[in-house]
C-alpha cells in the first residue's frame, strides 16, 4: 500500500515517524515545497528501519511521483502569521493553495482516499472535494477527531477511567463553534453527564489547540496521531466510527454543508453516515456550527 504525505512540516514529518513506527503501508512517499526537505526527512526515517516491526520503502520526492497512491494526506499549509487567533486566517492562502495541489493529485490517484488535516480543515475539505471530481466518500478531513481525543483524555483524567474506555463525541466545526455530544457519552454503559463540571473540561478542550500553539508555535504530536488513526482504519479496512470533516446533502436536516459528523471508515472512505439521536441543546449548537461553517465556505470560496 502506498501512502503519500504532502507537506513534510511539523505535522507530516510527526505522521510520516507515526506511520514508520507503526508499519502502516508498505510504501511512504513524502512530498514538499522544498524537495531537500522532503529527502531528508526520508533518509532519516529510513535509518529508523532497524528498530521498527517491518521493513517500508522511503521516498522524498516532488509532487510528480505521487502517482498510483492508495492513501493521500494533505498537510501542506501557508505558514502560520505570529499571534495568529483564528484558523480561518488560513484560509485565502490555503485555497490558493490547493488549486495546484488537488486536482493534480486526483488525476493521478483517482482510486486514493484523500485525509486533509491543511486548516481550516472543514473549509479545506469541502474545496479538495470540489476541486477534484472525486466523490464526498473519498476526501475526509480530521475535523473534530482530534477534538474528540483531547476531549476523552481530560475525561479520562476526572472520571479515572483509561480514555479508550470512554464513549464521547465532539461535533461541528474544526473551531469555536464544535459541541459535544453528551447524550450518548458514556463509560462501561454508565452516562457521562452534561454536568457543569464536565462543561468545563469541554471548554478547555475548545481551546486547547490554540493554547499549544501559544505555548510551542505550532501543534504536531495529537493531529498527527489522529491522522495516523485514520490512515490504520483505511490500510486493515476496520470499518470504525470516528467523527471526520465531510460534505454531505442532508445530516440532521441540515443540507449541502461540510463539517464533522460520525462516519463509519474502512478501506474505500466513508462508508456510511450515522445518525445518533441529539436533543435540544445538541441540535442547537448542530445549527450554530452548520450556519458558521457555511458562511465561512462562502466567504472563502464564493467572496
Amino acid at each position: 500500500m502506498k501512502i503519500a504525505i504532502i507537506g513534510a512540516g511539523h505535522v507530516g514529518s510527526s505522521l510520516a515517524y507515526a506511520l514508520v513506527l507503526k508499519g502502516l503501508g508498505n510504501h511512504l512517499l513524502l512530498v514538499n515545497r522544498d524537495a531537500t526537505k522532503a529527502l531528508g526527512n526520508a533518509l532519516d526515517l529510513q535509518h529508523t528501519l532497524a528498530f521498527c516491526e517491518r521493513p517500508m520503502q522511503i521516498e522524498g520526492g516532488p509532487l510528480e511521483e505521487a502517482v498510483g497512491c492508495d492513501i493521500v494526506a494533505i498537510t501542506a499549509s501557508a505558514p502560520m502569521a505570529k499571534g495568529m487567533t483564528s484558523r480561518m486566517e488560513l484560509g485565502k492562502a490555503n485555497v490558493d493553495l490547493f488549486k495546484s495541489l488537488i486536482p493534480m493529485l486526483a488525476e493521478k490517484n483517482p482510486e486514493a482516499v484523500f485525509i486533509i488535516i491543511t486548516n481550516p480543515v472543514d473549509v479545506m475539505t469541502c474545496w479538495a472535494t470540489r476541486i477534484s471530481g472525486l466523490p464526498p466518500s473519498k476526501i475526509v478531513g480530521i475535523g473534530t477527531l482530534v477534538d474528540s481525543a483531547r476531549f476523552r483524555t481530560l475525561l479520562s483524567k476526572a472520571e479515572q477511567i483509561h480514555p479508550d474506555d470512554l464513549r464521547a463525541y465532539i461535533l461541528g466545526e474544526h473551531g469555536p463553534n464544535q459541541f459535544p455530544v453528551f447524550s450518548h457519552a458514556s463509560a462501561g454503559g454508565e452516562p457521562i453527564t452534561d454536568s457543569p463540571r464536565h462543561r468545563e473540561i469541554f471548554e478547555e478542550v475548545n481551546k486547547a489547540g490554540f493554547e499549544v500553539y501559544r505555548l510551542k508555535g505550532y501543534t504536531n504530536f495529537a493531529i498527527a496521531s489522529a491522522a495516523c488513526e485514520v490512515i490504520r482504519t483505511i490500510v486493515h479496512d476496520e470499518h470504525r466510527t470516528m467523527p471526520l470533516s465531510t460534505c454531505f446533502d442532508d445530516w440532521q436536516g441540515i443540507k449541502d454543508n461540510c463539517f464533522s459528523i460520525p462516519v463509519v471508515l474502512g478501506r474505500s472512505g466513508i462508508i456510511r453516515y450515522l445518525q445518533p439521536d441529539l436533543n435540544e441543546i445538541e441540535h442547537a449548537a448542530l445549527e450554530n456550527t452548520a450556519r458558521t461553517v457555511r458562511a465561512n465556505i462562502d466567504s472563502l470560496l464564493l467572496g
